[in-house]
């Protein structure tokens, strides 16, 4: 069973009226679980699934992203009251607060799964405000921290693991994440993403550079393109990282792709996000103990998003073998 780490402070996250990275995402991802009490602390929901409140990241672990005067310029920003650092990416009073627990969570998630006696753990980070855009100087694209990018930083550096996964299949390319390991052949960084679209980088011919070199591989789809593109891209993914062998595999679990999404323009359901992260697990089942961590990314309209995540967890506790759609 996938342990989900969350925490009402994530609500506490203002984007401002109209915008769609709002706080009814994770609303709405715990109606589809049953629970009804989005602001009560993990500890007291009741369900199949056992929540776990994170940790705010040290400094420690974000720097090994993002220098601290960028930390400074949030916990300024967050000082005065909010402020914009691009039209899209907005700062509130408690973002930063937000953002340190966001990425606190997927350190938390992917430290839990390396003991051996834990090696089958999975988790899932369900935490906003979203990360795989942050670049190590500069938030944008509703991203403030990159809180997959630390949780691998982190089994790199905190648990000395040499070759992690992440698998992004957000709508949107996590140029921040590819910028992070670009050279770096410890991380295989692998998306699927609509191109062109933004944030304007993720083109087939990124394949890393150095020492690098080869060991980020960028799928992109047209406009439109449904679960059979999408499914497709994700065996590709599968393939190269089955020759790669992965010791961890994290999840930049985006599900903007939806064809309901106001932003994604892709036309993907439910069922194709269940299937990939089938596949996923196998991979992570394979060649890395059943280590697989998915952190919350993108997924705009309310109703898409959960029954999308719904079926993303049930992947996620199953053993990866082929069923339902």
């Amino acid at each position: 069973m996938a342990v989900i780490y969350y925490d009402p402070v994530f609500l506490e996250h203002d984007t401002g009226r109209g915008h769609p990275e709002r706080p009814e995402r994770l609303v709405a991802i715990l109606d589809a679980l049953g629970i009804d009490r989005a602001d009560a602390l993990p500890e007291a929901t009741d369900g199949p699934h056992r929540f776990v409140a994170p940790t705010a990241a040290t400094l420690d672990d974000v720097a090994r992203l993002h220098p601290p005067r960028y930390v400074e310029v949030l916990r300024d920003a967050a000082a005065r009251g909010g402020g914009w650092l691009d039209p899209d990416t907005a700062v509130s009073p408690r973002s930063v607060d937000a953002a340190l627990l966001a990425a606190g969570a997927a350190v938390a998630a992917a430290s839990a799964i390396v003991p051996d006696e834990d090696a089958r753990r999975r988790a899932f980070a369900l935490v906003r405000p979203p990360g795989h855009h942050a670049r190590p100087a500069h938030g944008m694209g509703f991203c403030l921290l990159n809180n997959v990018a630390i949780a691998a930083a982190s089994l790199l550096e905190r648990h000395g693991l040499d070759r992690v996964a992440v698998v992004d299949f957000d709508v949107h390319h996590g140029n921040g994440t590819q910028e992070a390991f670009y050279d770096d052949p410890r991380v295989f960084y692998a998306s699927l993403h609509r191109w062109p679209f933004y944030p304007g980088t993720g083109g087939a011919d990124e394949t890393g550079e150095g020492e690098g070199l080869g060991t980020t591989l960028n799928l992109p789809l047209h406009e439109g393109a449904a679960g059979g593109p999408f499914r497709a891209a994700v065996d590709r993914i599968v393939d190269a990282l089955d020759r790669w062998r992965p010791q961890a595999v994290l999840i930049s679990a985006g599900f903007d792709a939806h064809r309901a999404d106001p932003i994604g323009g892709l036309a993907v359901e439910a069922e194709d996000y269940g299937h990939v992260t089938r596949r996923l697990v196998q991979l992570a089942e394979t060649h890395a103990g059943g280590r697989i961590v998915s952190i919350l990314e993108g997924g705009y309209d309310l109703d898409a998003l959960g029954e999308s995540v719904l079926a993303h967890l049930e992947a996620l506790d199953g053993d990866g073998s082929a069923g339902g759609a």
